[in-house]
């Protein structure tokens, strides 16, 4: 890719909130140029859940733009950090993992990424910080830790909200973007790239390596995106998420939950998560929603997935929402032995409890291979595979035995 500096900030610069600074990156970038060096840009990601997120592909989407400028993407696993738990927009203290669960997590990672970061060793690094952190002892954490004050811990906002509202905040919280800054000196990150909740993290890192002698980092922050609730930040937490390995097709793969996404949400994926300009997705979205949501869901099927994905995935849709059945939905054995169909939509995940189940049956919103059925009360035997359905996106097969 041939670009001006000019031309080169600019492209960066769309899913950026804020960068620190411009002119330490125009620098870094005008260095490179006439070195031929490529620049380090540094992420963490921590293996706290199995699942790396369309939030997490905003900023590995901007590395992905540094990587094919010709600069090498520094992937920490923080295999470390999470057994101490990024404090990070948290109303409390995180659950601590055990290792088991976080190698286990952290292994689907690489291959994760690899859906949107070029992943050759030219222009990928791999690093997992338990290889310099777990080396540290006591006395270089208890010097590493004196570098800050609680005063200053404490001007970010996560502690700064919990402590006047009378939360608890632990010690070992305090550690996590110390040691998250000291992974930045390890690599000798170039930029680091994060969300914008990440800002105080990136920033420690930054002055931790002028305390070094080091040319400091550029911390590039990236807007946050809401989750699929329309609230909150997509999170593997809250179950809001829609995963980068989530199946294209069916009504909870991918293109049915983008489907979903509230109206509201459109310009923030549009611009983070795509390159289409704001002249042409904001017209669409103010006057065909619907089809921008569609137009939404098939790109990001196809940059995931593939062209042939996106297209089966949209006729899956369309074949669901007109009163079709998908042709991949779950299967479940039963017994023949006639039963009452309230425990089976529990069963099969439709409904989440026996009373939702008799209420969607009374509401007319459960049928069996297309005829609805309304009896609560009523048992019903199968002695060949049926579909249930509740709603016009819910299906489960019922397979006797």
């Amino acid at each position: 890719m041939s670009l001006s500096i000019d031309q080169q900030i600019q492209l960066l610069s769309r899913r950026c909130e804020r960068i620190l600074t411009e002119q330490d990156l125009r620098r870094k970038l005008e260095a490179s140029a006439k070195t031929g060096k490529p620049l380090r840009i540094k992420l963490g990601m921590d293996p706290t859940a199995p699942d790396v997120t369309l939030g997490h592909a905003v900023p590995l989407k901007a590395i992905r733009q540094f990587q094919e400028l010709g600069h090498k993407a520094v992937l920490i696993i923080g295999d470390y950090t999470a057994r101490v738990g990024d404090p990070s927009g948290r109303d409390s203290t995180r659950p601590v993992l055990s290792g088991a669960v976080i190698n286990a997590n952290a292994e689907t990672y690489v291959t994760q990424i690899g859906k949107i970061l070029l992943t050759d060793p030219d222009h990928l690094e791999v690093r997992w910080n338990g290889e310099w952190l777990g080396a540290m002892n006591l006395l270089e954490i208890i010097r590493l830790a004196s570098r800050k004050s609680v005063a200053q811990m404490l001007e970010r906002d996560t502690f700064k909200e919990r402590y006047v509202s009378g939360g608890d905040i632990r010690i070992h919280e305090f550690l996590y973007p110390l040691l998250q800054g000291w992974d930045s000196v390890i690599i000798n990150a170039d930029v680091e790239m994060g969300g914008s909740d990440q800002l105080f993290n990136n920033l420690v890192g930054r002055e931790f390596m002028k305390e070094e002698g080091k040319e400091a980092q550029v911390v590039m922050v990236t807007p946050l995106l809401i989750g699929t609730d329309g609230v909150m930040k997509m999170s593997k937490s809250k179950g809001n998420y829609i995963g980068v390995t989530d199946p294209p097709g069916g009504p909870d793969g991918m293109f049915g939950k983008i489907m979903k996404l509230p109206d509201a949400l459109l310009e923030n994926y549009y611009t983070l998560l795509t390159e289409v300009g704001r002249e042409e997705f904001l017209p669409r979205i103010q006057s065909e929603p619907r089809n921008a949501k569609a137009d939404l869901a098939r790109r990001m099927v196809a940059w995931l997935h593939g062209a042939a994905a996106a297209e089966a995935a949209e006729a899956e849709f369309v074949k669901a929402t007109h009163g079709g059945v998908p042709d991949q939905i779950p299967e479940f054995p039963v017994t023949k032995a006639a039963k009452k169909l309230a425990p089976l939509l529990v069963q099969t995940g439709l409904a989440a409890s026996n009373s939702e189940a008799m209420r969607k049956m009374k509401e007319g919103a459960v049928r069996i291979d297309g005829e609805k059925v309304t009896d609560p009360q009523k048992e019903y035997a199968f002695d060949k595979p049926v579909v249930l359905q509740l709603g016009n996106r819910k299906f489960a097969r019922l397979i006797p035995g």
